[in-house]
Order: structure tokens, then C-alpha cells, then sequence
């Protein structure tokens, strides 16, 4: 990624984990969507509805108490829509070691007044 400003960040709590006391991934996910649709909604300058979410893995485990940043990128930009990988990366709580956790993909159609479609602006400003 190049721009390494994260779109969110957050503190994994005791809430998002799964059965077995593990970050969900699902929450994860979550995250990534949260920080994609920012971005979506800054660069269409307007409302972005995420279509299709792809090419999940999940390279690494969180643990609770974890700070959670969510870094994302413009991949391709279409007449009404954006493709925008998004990582997300743990820092340890107490200390500065990281690691990737997630990686995915997500595609936004930006819509307008009208709930229907509408195109990216000629200079999205990306």
C-alpha cells in the first residue's frame, strides 16, 4: 500500500472474539468495510455502497487488547464504482511489533439523490 495513513483504527475488545477467545474474522472484515467505505465516500465524494467483498485471507491472529489500524488503497476506479484493497494490520498493546492480519478487496458503487448510480466525478482526487 502507499498511502500508510490508516483510514481507522481500533482496539480489539473482549466482545470481538469468536468461541475459542480469537479475534472473529468476521469483525475484522467488519473493520475493513468501515475503513474502505471511508474511503469510498471521500474519493466519490458522496454516498458508496459496498457490492462485493473478494480475495479474503487472514494471515496472522490479534489478540484482544490489540490496536487494530486499517490502511487502504484505490485499485481501479470504473464510471460508477471503485475497487479498494484494504489491510489491516495489529500492533500489540504494549509495544511497537505488527503484523498483517487481513487482506480483501472490496468494490463501492457510488450512488446519488436518487438512490440509483451515479458517476465519479472526472478528477476523483485520489
Amino acid at each position: 500500500m502507499t498511502d500508510r495513513y490508516p483510514q481507522i483504527r481500533v482496539t480489539a475488545m473482549p466482545s470481538d472474539t469468536n468461541p475459542y477467545g480469537g479475534v472473529f474474522g468476521g469483525w475484522l472484515m467488519a473493520q475493513m468495510a468501515l475503513g474502505a467505505g471511508s474511503l469510498a465516500s471521500r474519493v466519490g465524494q458522496g454516498k458508496a455502497v459496498v457490492v462485493a467483498a473478494t480475495d479474503f485471507a487472514f494471515p496472522g491472529a490479534m489478540a484482544v487488547g490489540d490496536e487494530l489500524s486499517v490502511y487502504c488503497e484505490v485499485l481501479a476506479t470504473g464510471t460508477t464504482s471503485l475497487t479498494i484493497a484494504a489491510e489491516a494490520v495489529a500492533r500489540e498493546r504494549n509495544g511497537e511489533a505488527s503484523q498483517t492480519v487481513a487482506r480483501g478487496t472490496f468494490k463501492f458503487v457510488l450512488i446519488g439523490e436518487d438512490g440509483r448510480p451515479r458517476a465519479l466525478a472526472a478528477d476523483p482526487g485520489q
